[in-house]
Formats: structure tokens, C-alpha cells, sequence
């Protein structure tokens, strides 16, 4: 048993370490009760051969927690929007049909409910609007004349499959292709994630994702495209005897920049599980003396870079990922209101309280702040209320 202890002693975390042999085969598994980033940290280490166990492997990792370990011990993940207490969907969507008759809708009453109730309530408010109305909501609030209002509204009311399809389909039809788009989505999403929406899109949309993909894009970054919408990456499992080879792997592919070796980083990337991940950057800082973010920015150019950077930041944490994503739309683009709004409503319910402290962290500013002083209106106010911001965020 190892204790992680911050800096005035006091016990962070206890990891059990231990190693067993059977069969020839060793096992060494790290165990850290009660992670709030159980994907990431909680690990089993799998190694054929317990002679050649690496014990650096296991410091490294002890030097990532104790690095960590603070933020870790006090950071709890979680969204902004939660179920509503004493929810009635027949007066939702009795409020809804009010609201939403003549030209002029009552877009306060929307933001009220549809920005306080979780998208499983939403969807059961819809099936009410239906039954009294035997119109479809989503279509009636497709109709709202305010387009970046409507935008808020209209994702809000998605399942988030649904929504993930709904975005990557109108990234890539049109005029143009949204690259960033189809990073911020596919760099982030689990294998069960990316399942169901590659199931949304083809019902949605009578197509396949991956060949819209082949279509609408070229080069490695489509092949990393292709290969994470493949929903293959291997989850809770990593290798240590492996680690120094995938990092040598990614150090090469920096290096030399062949089509191949472009191809095995992408492979590693892709593939490797977060866990095995963790400890191949740690690896390659070990071998090149670089961080590895630093060294695909030194390397590469284009949305091929931008992919590679983004899958390695998701892999450390989606949180501070998405954070960044939000100050480069809101300082760097002028406020681009298509990532803003995909960003707030896909990780309402899963991280955006932690995206808000992050983005807190890093930039001075509040996330509500800056939508305060960029946006305007009922967009803003909705903006705001899928936030939830408190008053000193103002």
C-alpha cells in the first residue's frame, strides 16, 4: 500500500500495488478508491512476464498522482443541468403551446423550462406537446425566427446521440466541411458514445457516417477521423512493457513524418486506451524530453495537428479541452455561436460546471462573464441559463 501525500503530509490517496504471479503471466494493478477520473486513473497493468517487470513505469505513474493529486482529491466532475424536482409534463407542455402560438413566441417561458429540466424530461415534455397538440415541439420550435436562439432551443431538445448526428451532419453538408467540429466531437466521445451516434446519424439521415467522412475530408486527417469513428479504442486495460514502445513509436512518427509512420502514430492514438495512453506520454516526455503536445505542434500542421492535439488533451482532460475550446470561440473566432452552443448543451449534463472552473482557472475570466459581454438578448440569457451562472460569475 502507497500513500500520496500533499505537501503538508496529509493523505491524498492510497494506491494499492501489488503483483501476482500465474502462470507464467504477472499482474500489477493500480487502485485509487473514489477517483473522480476512475476511466484515467483507476488501471489493471498487464505484463507477460514478471522478471522484466519495469518498476519506473509504476514511479512515473506515482509521479503523475502526486502531481495531481490535489486537484484530483478536490475536483469533483459534474454538469449544470439536472433533473427537475416535482416535474409535471403535462403543464410544461401546456406552457410550451402558449408560449410558442403566434409569430411572436414567449421565449422567456422556453428558456425557463427547457434550459431547468435534463433531456430525458424534455423528451417526455415532447411526447405530452404531442398528445395535446399532435404537433411534433421540435418542429415548432424550428420554426423560432431568432437563429442563434433557435439554435439553443432546437439542440436542447436532441437526445445526445441524437445531437452529436445532428452536429456532425451539418458539419459536413453544405458549403464547406466544419473541421473543428468534427474534432471537438469525435476526439471526445467513448466507444458506447460514438456507437449510438453513428446509429442516430443513419436514422436520422439515411447515412453512414463513416463514408460521409471518406467523402467530406482527405488525407491523415480523415484516416484519424475514420479510425476514431470506428468506436475500437481499448478501454480499462494497459500495458507497461508496451509504454516505452508506443512512445518510441510517437517519438519517431514526430521525427520523420513518412506516411507510415503518420499512420502508426494515428494507430496509437486511436487506439490505445486512455489508460495506456497516460503512461506512453509520460514515456515519451522520458524519451524526448518534450512533452508530446509540444512535439505534434513542432511536428505537423493543419486540422491534422489540431486532431492530434485535441485527442491528447481529452485523454488528459476533457474538461480543460473543452474549456479551451470555449476562449478560442469566444476571443479567437469573434464569438463563433455554433461552438459555443454545442459545447454548452452537449456537456450540460455531463461536465460544463467543471468546463466553467477550468476556463476560470486558466483565462481570469469567468465563462459567464465573457457570454455576458459577447452575446445579447434571450440568446444570451439562455446561454447564461444552461450555465448557471452565479453572481460574482457576472
Amino acid at each position: 500500500m502507497t500513500t500520496i501525500k500533499d505537501q503538508d503530509g496529509s493523505a491524498i490517496h492510497e494506491v494499492l500495488l501489488f503483483a501476482h504471479c500465474n502462470g507464467g503471466n504477472g499482474t500489477c494493478a493500480i487502485i485509487l478508491p473514489n477517483s473522480p477520473l476512475p476511466d484515467i486513473i483507476t488501471s489493471t497493468l498487464m505484463q507477460t512476464n514478471p522478471i522484466c517487470y519495469n518498476e519506473s513505469i509504476i514511479s512515473a505513474f506515482i509521479h503523475i498522482l502526486k502531481e495531481k493529486a490535489p486537484r484530483l482529491a478536490t475536483t469533483k466532475i459534474q454538469g449544470t443541468i439536472f433533473p427537475a424536482p416535482n416535474f409535471d409534463p403535462v403543464l410544461d407542455a401546456q406552457m410550451l403551446g402558449g408560449a410558442l402560438q403566434g409569430t411572436d413566441c414567449d421565449k422567456d417561458i422556453l428558456i425557463d423550462i427547457l434550459t431547468q429540466r435534463c433531456n430525458a424530461q424534455r423528451l417526455v415534455i415532447a411526447e405530452a406537446y404531442s398528445n395535446m397538440y399532435s404537433r411534433d415541439l421540435l418542429i415548432d420550435l424550428k420554426e423560432i425566427p431568432s437563429h442563434h436562439f433557435k439554435d439553443v432551443m432546437v439542440g436542447l431538445m436532441y437526445p445526445p446521440a441524437s445531437y452529436d448526428a445532428h452536429e456532425l451532419w451539418h458539419a459536413m453538408k453544405g458549403v464547406g466541411t466544419d473541421e473543428n467540429c468534427l474534432i471537438d466531437i469525435l476526439a471526445s466521445r467513448s466507444n458506447g458514445e460514438i456507437f449510438q451516434m453513428k446509429e442516430a446519424y443513419l436514422m436520422q439521415y439515411n447515412s453512414d457516417l463513416l463514408q460521409d467522412i471518406y467523402s467530406e475530408t482527405s488525407g491523415h486527417f480523415r484516416d484519424t477521423l475514420m479510425n476514431l469513428a470506428q468506436g475500437t479504442r481499448q478501454e480499462g486495460y494497459a500495458d507497461p512493457a508496451m509504454a516505452a514502445q508506443d512512445a518510441m513509436v510517437l517519438w519517431e512518427a514526430c521525427q520523420q513524418k513518412t506516411g507510415e509512420h503518420k499512420n502508426l502514430l494515428q494507430m496509437v492514438l486511436c487506439n490505445k486506451s486512455y489508460q495506456q495512453l497516460w503512461m506512453v506520454f509520460q514515456e515519451f516526455q522520458n524519451i524526448s524530453g518534450q512533452d508530446i503536445v509540444d512535439a505534434i505542434n513542432g511536428c505537423y500542421d493543419g486540422y491534422f495537428q489540431e486532431l492530434l492535439t485535441a485527442i491528447v488533451l481529452c485523454v488528459r482532460d476533457k474538461a480543460s479541452y473543452f474549456a479551451y475550446r470555449l476562449y478560442n470561440a469566444i476571443h479567437e473566432l469573434g464569438f463563433h455561436n455554433k461552438t459555443v452552443i454545442r459545447i454548452l448543451v452537449a456537456r450540460s449534463e455531463i461536465d460544463l460546471m467543471t468546463i466553467r472552473q477550468r476556463y476560470k482557472a486558466r483565462y481570469g475570466k469567468s465563462l459567464c462573464h465573457d457570454i455576458r459581454h459577447f452575446s445579447s438578448g434571450h440568446y444570451e440569457r439562455a446561454l447564461l441559463a444552461i450555465c448557471k451562472g452565479d453572481v460574482e460569475d457576472y
